[in-house]
């Protein structure tokens, strides 16, 4: 079993910085790719930023220049440093990761969701 535990989150004014964290844990023979999505009501849950086993990072284009996705794997931490946030950013952010938890076996997992409120 493999588990997300999200921190950080919260409610800033626009232009102002927020630092979200997520530690896998559990039976973790691999990390695929780690990172954040996030939802508003009524729209799909969209991809925020990733970064694979390589380190290769994936952002959505709407947060280039603004978030960066950094990692600690020896904590299988991932850290979403978002700075100048619009009102545009105000959604519920979910950790994702997609984990070998054998050798030849894999799952896709999701934290429990932070809300992150940008106010104008």
């Amino acid at each position: 079993q493999v588990h997300l535990v999200e921190s950080g989150g919260g409610l800033v004014q626009a232009g102002g910085s927020l630092r979200l964290s997520c530690a896998a844990s559990g039976s973790i023979f691999r990390i695929i790719t780690q990172g954040w999505y996030r939802q508003t009501p009524g729209t799909e849950r969209e991809l925020v930023a990733t970064i694979t086993g390589g380190a290769t990072r994936s952002y959505a284009d709407s947060v280039k220049g603004r978030f960066t996705l950094s990692r600690d794997s020896a904590e299988n931490t991932v850290v979403l440093q978002m700075n100048t946030l619009e009102p545009e950013d105000t959604a519920v952010y979910y950790c994702n990761a997609r984990i070998y938890y054998n050798q030849y076996s894999w799952g896709e997992y999701w934290g429990q969701g932070t809300q992150v409120t940008v106010s104008s």
